[in-house]
């Protein structure tokens, strides 16, 4: 049910940036409600996370292009409310091909224009529910500046090198966890999630694999 592609795809854009500059643990009596190598799979090799920072990391690897990401995002919004202290949810942007490349730097333009928040899912819902034509950056500058950001200055920081750094170092991330497809999440860079039938799901596993791993801890 969710967009996949093809990992040549990720590794072809990697080397154009490169040119362009519900519980906790179950009880030893009770079956866990999920199986790794079905819903999840543990990643091998070393842990890989987007931070260092000491709390589980819960990310989700999304792009603004993706209808499914779109139709998780409010499921996702009440997710990171519902996860308990000590577990912080994370977005990171998945350009996996040269059309979603302008939503990844969107992204990260808008996190340090401290714009992410209240943009969100007003994105998603102008090009998904209100059938905007927001594909290109100049379309995506056009529809921040609607919410009140400096459109020059959000081109200057998308555009940057520092944003094409950071993107590269994400489809590294991306290569290490194995992820082919959005909406994906990665627990603590030593979970992802595979075969859930459903966004609800999708949530429901997050959550028990937050728990567990911060139980852990």
């Amino acid at each position: 049910m969710f967009k996949r592609f093809a990992p040549l795809r990720v590794l072809g854009l990697l080397a154009g940036l490169v040119l362009a500059s519900a519980c906790t643990a179950t009880g030893s009596n009770e079956p866990a409600p999920y199986t790794d190598g079905a819903e999840y799979v543990t990643i091998a090799g070393p842990a890989h996370r987007l931070s260092d920072a000491g709390k589980v990391e819960v990310v989700e690897v999304f792009s603004y292009g993706c209808i499914h990401c779109a139709h998780f995002a409010p499921i996702a919004d009440q997710l990171r409310k519902q996860l308990p202290p000590g577990v912080v949810f994370k977005l990171m942007p998945a350009a996996f091909n040269d059309e979603w490349l302008p939503y990844a730097r969107a992204f990260y333009a808008a996190q340090k224009l401290g714009v992410v928040e209240q943009t969100h899912l007003a994105l998603f819902k102008a090009k998904f529910d209100e059938h905007y034509p927001i594909s290109t950056l100049d379309e995506l500058a056009d529809f921040y500046a609607s919410h009140g950001v400096n459109r020059e200055e959000f081109l200057r920081i998308a555009s940057s090198d520092e944003v094409t750094a950071q993107i590269r170092k994400d489809m590294t991330l991306v290569q290490q966890w194995q992820v082919d497809g959005t909406p994906t999440i990665v627990v603590n860079g030593k979970y992802r999630s595979a075969n859930v039938k459903t966004l609800d799901e999708l949530s429901a596993l997050t959550q028990w694999l937050a728990k567990r791993e911060l139980a852990g801890k």
